[in-house]
């Protein structure tokens, strides 16, 4: 049996085509022990400053060598002072909140108004979770992936961009995991291209979405 990835040390390459041209502030949430964030500032060098959330304390030390600024935060009670980032990360982060709608337009009311956001999340519509639970009635939780003990939120593609527009984020762009990335399965994009894209979102494991603060709401300011 293979372990559970180890979360927080990973480092999310999979979000380059997302990323902007430039970035000087950058905000990594829920960012373990930092390596997609020391990853980030390799790429921004030398303009970057890296300011790192995350509610676990035990890996603080590890986590201060990889960003400028290292916060430990239970994200559900808030979030400290973040100054204007330009460039926020949401990855695998959200589902795991109490309250992830407020979160995020929390996070959006302090973005610099041309910044990025990309966020990440699991689709309870995959079809390794859908199908048991519609052919057997199993929807038991595991230890890490989809159905990770630890989250108490679900989303499909609907509700994902439910709650991205419900932040006043116009998306600029999305990676399926599952059909768009490099390890995803030949036979996945076949049958996808073969019923004209139907089962997209059955294929897709996780969405990954990069945003923008809408031009209305740059005009009229966030509430």
């Amino acid at each position: 049996m293979m372990s559970p990835p180890d979360y927080y040390k990973m480092v999310r390459a999979e979000i380059a085509p997302l990323l902007p041209a430039k970035a000087t502030r950058v905000l990594d949430l829920g960012c373990g022990t930092g390596l997609t964030s020391k990853w980030l500032k390799r790429r921004y060098y030398p303009t970057a400053h890296i300011v790192g959330v995350d509610g676990n304390a035990a890996i603080l030390p590890e986590l201060s060598k990889n960003v400028d600024d290292a916060h430990i935060v239970n994200l559900n009670d808030g979030f400290p002072e973040i100054g204007a980032p330009d460039l926020v990360l949401c990855l695998d982060i959200l589902e795991h909140l109490v309250d992830p709608d407020t979160v995020l337009r929390r996070v959006v009311s302090a973005m610099a108004d041309y910044g990025t956001i990309i966020i990440s999340l699991p689709n309870i519509a995959y079809i390794r979770v859908a199908a048991p639970l519609f052919l057997l009635g199993k929807f038991d939780y595991r230890d890490a992936g989809i159905l990770d003990q630890t989250h108490l939120r679900f989303f499909t593609r609907a509700s994902t961009l439910r709650l991205v527009r419900g932040a006043n984020l116009d998306v600029t762009g999305m990676i399926r995991n599952g059909l768009d990335d490099v390890g995803a399965r030949r036979s996945n994009r076949l049958l996808n291209a073969l019923t004209g894209g139907l089962l997209s979102d059955r294929f897709t494991e996780q969405y990954i979405l990069s945003a923008q603060l809408s031009p209305r709401m740059r005009i009229e300011g966030f509430n």
